[in-house]
């Protein structure tokens, strides 16, 4: 057989027709266009071209036939919004143009709904779904603002996880501070769901549930990094991570639609205290090798620049104190779960000869059991009972307390209002707040601060010296992470709306991720993700549930709108006793009030007011009015118009008619 040979040096040969004659592909134009016959539709891979017959291509020598040219996407410039891979006709350019690709086919989606920590600081819950099963990541809590009077806590709405429970496999816990733990007895108490967590954070949320009789009733497993668990089509390898507490984790999330990386609270601690592992870099390089589809990364100090300081700064900055307290008892307030700090300050009381003893509840019940867990070391002869403190002269004692934050109940809150039992403050000590104000504790801890100088004690707090360092990423921390995972998509969360707004922004910066794919969510949305893309499909139930005591969720916007009204402006009472038959006044009007006017000093304007319901009264009478709801809001009405004329304040109004 003769053996083909090409007329045109440059043309593409494309296979055979039926009759296993060779054809030529079509010519392409100076513009690089593609052919107007059999081309392929852009939304549909090309075809690869047929091969020759068995016999002739064994026959053609290899060099005569020129390999077909890849072609690029009309009007786009080669590498331009594209992968080196992904640049032949018909292929869907990625959205991420330096991703890692790997192949999703069929493209199988993922939910992620987060129920808390979006838009705040606290809160922080977030519920994972793929091909039916959940996980959740985190149930924390957080303090009320100044504004909800009487609330004690604020918890997440789980009426999305209840509606669940069925599908969610586990719980996962990245650390064990409040923000990230402080809600599980509330959920726990609707829905035991099993409990993954390391050993110190189980060893937290065991004390925290004894409180509320769950402690043996709970369901945990331990879990240590690098060794993954497997729920449903979920596994997940936690790694560790630096934050201002042992055991912090980060959660590689992997499933049919891909890994997501959820990052918990970290910093980059290249120095930690303890001996501890740094955070563990080269797993998270690893999967961002491997391809990252989300990250879901902590924001708190999204606005500052540089890198976060060294837990081993605190230690230098609280030896310098020690050495300036001189012969004065020294008494340190901190957070009862920052074992680290409590270390180095049982450390520095050894170094000085100094006895040690802890106050507070929370305080007490850590530190025995991070003793017993092996996470704080100390000498049996330098712990001292808090009632023994006053059998030692001031120079030789270290009182660890807590209260940082100036709650009203804590230790060194009734220090400064000197009605602490076993502590009475005075000139001879010397006062250590290592910590730094949660927003919207600055008032309460400046409260607490004037309490203490005016009893003559030397009080340090905030940035008077280093007595405290952050145990969240900054930015360059924040841009490693975001370039070590090297995600898809890329989701800040853990802040407030203006903290996940500048990180989004350094990602966006960073120019690895496309700003399409970084996303500000919100709670609530239902975020569908996939290799494909991602959408916001729908809203679940999410917010804040208050406790009060013992109620849960009872005390909503209305009782909260009823309190603020009578913070500011109190309450009158209106009482009377009417003829049930004819409507008559039998006794009254009488007038109590609570945190509007000292009755005694303003008779007169209370004559006036007794005037105005016995008219009101006297009016719905004339106009047979029996409806006893459409009488009370006549007396509400010209009460409330008569002291607004006279005091231009608006009390709460309450009349109560008893029919007789």
């Amino acid at each position: 057989m003769e053996e083909f040979k090409p007329k045109r040096k440059n043309n593409n040969y494309s296979g055979t027709d039926k009759a296993g004659a060779p054809r030529r592909a079509p010519r392409q134009n100076h513009q690089n266009k593609p052919p107007q016959e059999n081309s392929t539709p852009a939304n549909k891979p090309r075809r690869r071209p047929a091969r020759p017959a068995a016999a002739e291509a064994a026959q053609a020598p290899a060099q005569s036939v020129p390999a077909p040219r890849p072609r690029r996407p009309r009007n786009t410039p080669q590498g331009e919004g594209q992968a080196p891979h992904q640049q032949r006709r018909g292929r869907k350019p990625q959205q991420n143009n330096n991703a890692p690709h790997y192949e999703m086919t069929p493209a199988i989606p993922m939910h992620i709904c987060p129920l808390g920590g979006l838009g705040e600081v606290g809160k922080n819950i977030t519920l994972y779904e793929c091909q039916g099963d959940m996980i959740l990541v985190d149930c924390g809590l957080v303090f009320p603002d100044a504004d909800m009077f009487g609330v004690d806590l604020v918890i997440p709405d789980f009426t999305y996880v209840l509606e669940n429970k069925d599908r969610i496999k586990g719980l996962f816990i990245t650390h064990g501070h409040e923000d990230h733990i402080g809600s599980l007895p509330y959920l726990l108490k609707k829905f035991n769901v099993p409990i993954y967590a390391a050993r110190l954070t189980i060893g937290l949320i065991k004390n925290k549930l004894e409180e509320h009789g769950l402690a043996s009733s709970a369901v945990f497993h331990e879990i240590r990094p690098r060794q993954k668990v497997k729920l449903g089509c979920f596994t997940v390898e936690p790694i560790h991570v630096n934050h201002s507490i042992p055991d912090a984790l980060a959660f590689a999330i992997e499933c049919p639609a891909g890994v997501v990386i959820h990052t918990g609270d970290f910093k980059v601690d290249y120095t930690p205290l303890s001996g501890d592992a740094v955070t563990d870099l080269s797993t998270i390089a690893e999967y961002g090798r491997k391809g990252v589809l989300a990250l879901l990364s902590d924001s708190t100090n999204a606005e500052r620049p540089g890198f976060t300081a060294t837990e081993q700064t605190v230690a230098e900055g609280v030896r310098g104190l020690f050495g300036k307290a001189g012969k004065r008892r020294i008494i340190v307030a901190t957070f009862a779960s920052n074992i680290y700090r409590v270390q180095q300050i049982i450390d520095l009381a050894i170094e000085s000869g100094r006895k040690v003893a802890v106050s507070g509840r929370s305080m007490v019940s850590n530190t025995e059991m991070a003793r017993e867990l092996g996470y704080l070391h100390a000498p049996d002869n330098v712990l001292i009972p808090i009632e023994e403190i006053n059998k030692y002269p001031p120079e030789k004692v270290v009182l660890i307390t807590t209260g940082s934050q100036g709650e009203p109940l804590s230790a060194l809150s009734r220090m400064a209002q000197a009605s602490h039992r076993q502590v009475k403050v005075g000139p001879n000590d010397f006062i250590i707040i290592s910590a730094r104000p949660i927003p919207g504790n600055e008032k309460t801890v400046t409260k607490v601060v004037n309490g203490l100088l005016a009893l003559g004690a030397e009080v340090i707090y905030e940035n008077m010296y280093d007595t405290h360092v952050s145990g969240h990423a900054c930015q360059e921390e924040q841009k490693l992470m975001l370039t070590l995972a090297h995600p898809q998509y890329f989701l800040p969360v853990h802040g407030e709306f203006k903290q996940l707004k500048r990180h989004a922004e350094t990602a966006e910066h960073l120019g690895y991720i496309p700003k399409q794919n970084i996303y500000i969510a919100e709670n609530g949305q239902n975020i569908r993700l996939s290799a494909d893309g991602m959408t916001v499909e729908n809203t679940v139930t999410a917010g804040a549930v208050m406790v009060d005591g013992y109620g849960v969720g009872d005390v909503g916007n209305v009782v909260l709108r009823d309190r603020h009204h009578l913070s500011e402006d109190g309450i009158i009472i209106v009482t009377a006793a009417v003829d049930g038959s004819t409507g008559q006044v039998l006794s009254g009007p009488d007038l109590v009030s609570r945190g509007f006017v000292y009755v005694r000093e303003s008779e007169e304007l209370m004559d006036g007011a007794r005037m105005q319901v016995e008219m009101a009264l006297d009016r719905s009478l004339s106009d047979n009015m029996h409806d006893w709801a459409s009488v009370k809001a006549r007396v509400r009405e010209a009460l409330s118009s008569y002291i607004y004329r006279k005091t231009k304040r608006s009390p709460m109004i309450l009349p109560i008619l008893l029919e007789v």
